[in-house]
């Protein structure tokens, strides 16, 4: 999971990627316990953005996987975003989630996979796809 912030005068986002991406994350873990302290140090970079009212936007892309993996604690992360300051907005991304989090979210949208240029044999791209 990566979080990007919404300070604009930053020479350099300090976005989570930085921390958490680094650490090679897949669905199909060889080790457990090493994505678990990855997910943790991450959480250990966004949690203070999400107490800091310069940051206007934080996206918290793909968290949802850390929450449904049980790689982070649902109740600190529901409780840093229900305690965020008020002019803050967040932004979660992935699968799932579970009902808590859509129980917090004053929005819940869903991306529907009409067409994917993968199907076509084009690989991810770095800049458009991660």
């Amino acid at each position: 999971f990566q979080a990007e912030d919404g300070i604009r005068d930053q020479p350099r986002s300090r976005g989570l990627g930085d921390v958490y991406k680094r650490q090679g994350f897949t669905w199909d873990t060889q080790d457990r316990s090493a994505d678990i302290a990855a997910a943790e140090k991450t959480w250990a970079v966004v949690e203070p953005m999400l107490k800091d009212e310069r940051y206007h936007l934080v996206v918290l892309d793909e968290i949802t996987y850390m929450l449904s993996f049980k790689y982070l604690e649902e109740d600190k992360v529901i409780s840093a975003i229900e305690n965020r300051p008020p002019s803050q907005s967040v932004v979660l991304t992935g699968r799932g989630g579970g009902s808590r989090v859509r129980e917090i979210a004053d929005t819940v949208s869903e991306v529907k996979d009409i067409k994917h240029a993968y199907h076509s044999g084009i690989m991810a791209r770095k800049g458009v796809d991660f």
